[in-house]
């Protein structure tokens, strides 16, 4: 299967937050969607914006996307939803369904993600657990039913590795965008680049003292600034523009 344009919609996940273009080839986040799209060698969009909620995903980027016309899309959104207290899994999970079935009936191929693992590294892992696994079993049954493909990243275990995340705890490193790449490569039937599956190892282990003040260093840089923003109702991504708002080649 050939394809021509491809086009990426999410939230900071797919934007390519936290892996910079090495050796300054670029501005801002070049991630494992940008990493897909120049080896697959099409025209490409990536509309992401981070801290987007599903909602505003469907707003502002569906619309967009179909209108470029493209055979090759991807889907991850909902990742911000189920970190809030108010979120409705099964409200939300139905209206996933239905956007997935838009885009099927262009004709395009539709990729969706089942979510790496991420709770053994953030707190509230009462409530999001639960969440996490809800949403992963829906997407693979929407999968089932829509003709999707789905690229599984929950049941990959190297991703229990630090390495492969970044120091925020939440964003991929730029080893697990690669990864991620190799990843919704072989969920195409296309072979990636065998590097690309490669893992560092793991980082040494930390006396409890030591692990401890990392906990603390973390919350203050990345946790309390989460939590001020949702106190004021405000994002990470406000002001922030779609890094590739239109098609353009990549090779």
């Amino acid at each position: 299967m050939a394809w021509s344009r491809y086009v990426a919609l999410g939230d900071s996940f797919t934007e390519g937050l936290d892996d910079p273009y090495p050796d300054g080839m670029g501005t801002g986040y070049r991630g494992w969607a940008d990493l897909v799209a120049a080896h697959l060698n099409v025209e490409y969009a990536n509309l992401a914006i981070r801290g987007r909620l599903f909602d505003a995903v469907v707003a502002e980027q569906v619309e967009p996307a179909l209108a470029m016309q493209a055979d090759l899309i991807s889907f991850a959104a909902g990742g911000n939803d189920i970190l809030r207290r108010r979120c409705d899994p099964p409200a939300l999970m139905a209206r996933f369904a239905k956007t997935i079935e838009l885009f099927r009936g262009t004709g395009a191929d539709v990729l969706v993600f089942r979510f790496a693992n991420v709770l053994s590294r953030l707190p509230g892992n009462r409530m999001i657990g639960p969440r996490v696994r809800y949403l992963n079993q829906a997407v693979g049954e929407i999968t089932e039913q829509s003709g999707a493909r789905l690229v599984d990243l929950w049941s990959d275990p190297e991703y229990d590795n630090p390495a492969l995340w970044s120091v925020d705890r939440l964003h991929l490193s730029a080893a697990g965008h690669l990864r991620t790449a190799a990843h919704v490569l072989a969920a195409l039937d296309v072979s990636p680049p065998s590097q690309w599956w490669d893992v560092p190892g793991w980082p040494p282990p930390r006396s409890w003292a030591a692990a401890r003040a990392a906990d603390a260093a973390w919350a203050a840089r990345h946790l309390a600034p989460w939590i001020k923003r949702r106190l004021t109702g405000r994002s990470s991504g406000d002001g922030i523009q779609a890094k590739r708002p239109s098609l353009r080649p990549m090779a």
